[in-house]
């Protein structure tokens, strides 16, 4: 692909960088930066980072597939459509749910193909769908996370399931409770399994992310307790004193602990992040009113975000800026300002109820980005959408009030925290009749063109690796390459006539 880009100057400058959160040191490798606009010569370069996520739900075929049963090459095309509108929309992060029910979208030799590819249980789809979305998103310079669901055995518990799956093998830990299938968070080898899950995602395949989503313990369905009995008497037995809530909490922190000192150590690139229910507790802030996820599924979200072990916390704030007990503003600033050991927040917005109600127009989706935005020096970097379904509708325009108007200028979403002193190499360049040939490091993710303008370096475009020779036209280009964690290099200096 040879692009030809219009030589116009957006507002994603390099003067941005004195809103970033970071020390822009940090991104820019421990070479000699050499004089502006010299030919040959490196130029630090930045913009504005902003993560602009969106969710592919595959539990009940939400999202993807639509429905099951459908052959391998219509799955790939809606892939190929859920691509298409991340992209049309100015997206730049798919969330992709990979593990709905201790099952996989991908091939697995740990976990079974997940039913609600072929309608059955382990059943071949005949390819690999996170490896051909993958392929697909990366083209377009687009990151895929991979979206996995730790305790959720079976949504319904009439379901059928492949004989591998783990509620055949372990039947004595595979808890029916409100109405669906839960392995139990307290047993060991159910905590060893997830984590052998993500060690060998992040193998075998290049995903920019692992992330969960606020189901660890189920929901309570108000009629009796998670009958977890068994495991928490063999706790006291050996010697455990944690009351029995404190005892759930801890299984689940241990889970995420290990989660995120397992990616540390084999995968630093890898994001790891979590989207927790809304609300941490009734009261908090002042005037909130709502379910308890911190004595209800026993998560708590403010100690992952303040002991560093994720990079962010999505908050699902899946309620209109105007609804005052659950105020999208009111809970986006507390959520904000928590002790988070330089973590991100990319606060989760219920795009699904777009033209649901006169609370949810796009006016509405509108003033929660705004707000997010508002508390950017906060680290507030983003947002993730629930689901892609009204972007792929254009439902009351909003794929185009995004593209047009939300989301104009390119961006990076912001570089991984834990990993930011890996600098990748800056890219090489040999022009030939003003067009330009890049090489660039084999563990690119994408190349960033930056134009000199009145003074300023200001973003252009975020271009895929796969994009190798470009004709930008005259003018002095500098241009960056991004690592996987996302970091930029010193962007490589040219002039054309």
């Amino acid at each position: 692909m040879r692009p030809t880009l219009l030589a116009i100057c957006c507002a994603a400058c390099t003067a941005g960088r004195e809103s970033q959160p970071w020390p822009v040191s940090a991104m820019a490798p421990q070479i000699e930066e050499r004089a502006t606009g010299s030919e040959g010569h490196w130029v630090a370069v930045s913009h504005p980072r902003e993560l602009r996520g969106v969710w592919i739900a595959s539990v009940a075929n939400i999202n993807f597939p639509s429905r099951t049963g459908l052959d391998a090459e219509a799955q790939k095309a809606e892939l190929d459509g859920i691509v298409d509108t991340a992209a049309e929309s100015h997206l730049n992060a798919i969330f992709f749910q990979v593990r709905p029910e201790l099952d996989a979208l991908y091939e697995s030799e740990i976990e079974p193909w997940s039913r609600y590819l072929t309608g059955i249980a382990g059943g071949d789809p005949g390819y690999d769908p996170l490896g051909y979305l993958l392929e697909r998103a990366h083209a377009r310079a687009i990151e895929v996370h991979a979206w996995l669901n730790p305790y959720r055995a079976k949504q319904r518990q009439s379901s059928v399931a492949a004989r591998e799956h783990m509620t055949l093998t372990h039947p004595d830990l595979a808890h029916n409770y409100a109405g669906g299938v839960w392995m139990d968070p307290g047993a060991p080898v159910v905590q060893d399994r997830l984590v052998e899950v993500v060690v060998d995602i992040v193998r075998r395949y290049e995903v920019d992310g692992i992330h969960f989503d606020d189901y660890f313990y189920p929901y309570p369905d108000g009629s009796e307790p998670f009958p977890d009995s068994r495991t928490y008497t063999s706790y006291q037995s050996a010697g455990g004193e944690l009351g029995r809530h404190d005892w759930r909490r801890h299984n689940v922190n241990v889970l995420v602990e290990r989660v995120a000192s397992t990616l540390k150590e084999i995968a630093p690139q890898v994001r790891f992040g979590i989207s927790p229910f809304g609300i941490y507790r009734p009261g908090i802030p002042a005037g909130i009113v709502g379910f308890d996820q911190y004595d209800g599924i026993f998560a708590d979200p403010l100690l992952w975000k303040s002991r560093g072990w994720v990079d962010y916390i999505a908050p699902q704030l899946y309620w209109p800026s105007t609804q005052t007990p659950q105020a999208y503003g009111t809970l986006i600033d507390w959520w904000s300002q928590q002790p988070d050991a330089q973590r991100y927040t990319f606060a989760g917005i219920q795009l699904s109820k777009v033209g649901s109600a006169p609370a949810w127009s796009t006016i509405e989706i509108q003033a929660q980005i705004e707000l997010s935005r508002l508390q950017r020096d906060r680290r507030s970097l983003g947002n993730i959408f629930f689901h892609i379904g009204p972007l792929q509708q254009n439902t009351l325009g909003i794929r185009d009030l995004f593209r047009d108007h939300l989301f104009i200028e390119p961006a990076l979403s912001p570089p991984v925290l834990t990993d930011m002193d890996r600098v990748i190499a800056p890219p090489e360049l040999e022009i030939k009749d003003n067009e330009v040939a890049l090489t660039t490091p084999d563990d690119a993710f994408a190349t960033t063109l930056y134009r000199f303008d009145n003074g300023d370096w200001c973003l252009l475009q975020v271009l895929s690796i796969t994009e190798r020779r470009l004709s930008p036209g005259p003018g002095t280009w500098a241009i960056a390459t991004v690592g996987r964690n996302m970091v930029e290099s010193l962007g490589t200096v040219f002039e054309l006539p």
